[in-house]
């Protein structure tokens, strides 16, 4: 995924945001943003957040290459084949239209969304 400057910009300054509102924050401080949130953010920090996500998976997978987990300790690979083919505006695109057919779903986790609407369906379960 190639990421602009102006996105790594706000990027930088979104983690430097978060690292300092967070300072010693414990694991249960850390918020959870909703689709509320979501709804409510500009695309320079929907796509922030998606690089942040997308950033995640490609260190895990580059992490696990050389010993990968089975599959059931990880939700890496199921993550990264079902999110295979996407960019960061089609996944923005997919969260805001499901968040907009949606409306009674706002306090749904945006990963929760991501997780259940775009990379399962994008990777069925290997029978």
């Amino acid at each position: 995924m190639a990421i602009k400057s102006e996105l790594r910009a706000t990027l930088f300054a979104a983690c430097m945001s978060l690292a300092v509102a967070a300072g010693s924050a414990r694991a249960q401080e850390v918020p959870v943003v909703t689709g509320d949130q979501w709804s409510k953010s500009t695309e320079q920090v929907k796509k922030a957040y998606l690089v942040g996500i997308a950033n995640v998976i490609q260190v895990e997978t580059a992490y696990q290459a050389a010993n990968p987990p089975a599959t059931t300790q990880s939700l890496i690979p199921r993550a990264a084949k079902g999110l295979q083919g996407q960019t960061l505006d089609s996944v923005r695109q997919k969260l805001d239209s499901w968040y907009a057919a949606n409306p009674t779903m706002l306090q749904r986790p945006v990963i929760e969304t991501i997780w259940f609407e775009i990379v399962v369906p994008g990777a069925p379960k290997a029978q």
